[in-house]
């Protein structure tokens, strides 16, 4: 990273703090995600995708995302891990443009809650984002893969894990 500068961030005793610290750890996705499910209630597009969602939802992505980035394995052990996060897409139809939309949203709503905007970890978030939405319409399609206990996937800075399609 070439951006530095004091901040609070707590980490793991190591000199590089994970994504999830970085980040702003718990309180900071459960922000994210509060805000942006409120923002998808309010879409057009997303709105009918997650009409009838859980209200525990946003915490559930928030958990994920959290366990992705480095965080505690709070989403495999309270809600199933990878499989189960896979299995939530499955026959949901879900489109290109569906896609999109989740990602531009997403995005403008992690500016607006004050994720950390430096590029390196923009790009890492961003990177992500894509990757995740896209196994999400993968899943959501008409051949998807086979669920497996695959692990959920752990993304640092500067290394991502590589997609294997089942098969």
């Amino acid at each position: 990273m070439r951006h530095y500068e004091v901040t609070d961030v707590v980490g793991r005793g190591g000199t590089v703090p994970t994504l999830y610290e970085w980040a702003g750890g718990a309180e900071a996705f459960g922000r994210l995600f509060t805000r942006f499910y409120e923002r998808v209630a309010e879409d057009e597009l997303l709105a009918p995708v997650f009409a009838g969602m859980d209200p525990h939802h946003p915490r559930h992505v928030a958990a994920w995302l959290g366990e992705v980035f480095g965080g505690p394995a709070r989403y495999s052990t309270e809600r199933g891990g990878h499989r189960h996060m896979a299995s939530r897409h499955m026959g949901r139809a879900l489109t290109e443009e569906h896609r999109r939309r989740w990602v531009t949203l997403l995005t403008d709503t992690a500016d607006e809650v004050g994720l950390p905007s430096d590029p390196e970890f923009r790009a890492v978030f961003l990177y992500y984002i894509e990757w995740g939405t896209r196994m999400a319409v993968i899943y959501a399609g008409e051949d998807p893969p086979a669920l497996d206990a695959a692990d959920v996937p752990r993304w640092e800075w500067g290394q991502t894990p590589p997609w294997q399609p089942n098969g």
